[in-house]
């Protein structure tokens, strides 16, 4: 239901100019889908949504471009700040320990960046791996998570 309910937020900004949470509220009526303001807001958050200035000079809501680092950065500082424990290279493997159920989160953030060189991220419960072409690409990353954190 959450799922469906943002895919359609997100159906409904690309298409149309949305200048206020009621604006959206009546959107999502609209199309049969009933929520409060609580959870819109949370929708929004979740989303990563702004407003952003339109050809118009009004301030629309707007989704963060698929390879906005600033977003994904932030996003990834958290992640790695509350739920990871540690994490090493193997070869052309990047191996992330994280708090019990918290491994996908870590796996979806770097899903979202656009990382040089990785060809796919895989999680189990506590573990995630991230697979690289080479093992120069997957040392870089761990130089730069050290850089980072």
């Amino acid at each position: 239901m959450k799922s469906g309910r943002q895919d359609a937020i997100v159906r409904i900004i690309t298409e149309r100019e949305i200048e206020t949470q009621n604006q959206l509220l009546e959107a999502l009526k609209e199309i049969g889908i009933s929520t409060t303001q609580a959870t819109l807001s949370r929708d929004i958050k979740n989303l990563h949504l702004t407003k952003a200035q339109n050809e118009n000079n009004r301030y629309v809501y707007t989704m963060p471009e698929k390879n906005d680092d600033s977003v994904s950065l932030v996003r990834l500082l958290k992640i790695f700040r509350e739920c990871v424990v540690s994490y090493d290279v193997a070869q052309n493997i990047l191996v992330i320990k994280t708090l019990p159920g918290l491994a996908s989160a870590a796996c979806a953030a770097f899903d979202n960046m656009d990382v040089d060189r990785m060809v796919g991220t895989l999680a189990g419960d506590d573990t995630a791996f991230m697979l690289f072409k080479d093992s120069e690409s997957a040392e870089a990353l761990r130089q730069k998570i050290d850089s980072i954190i």
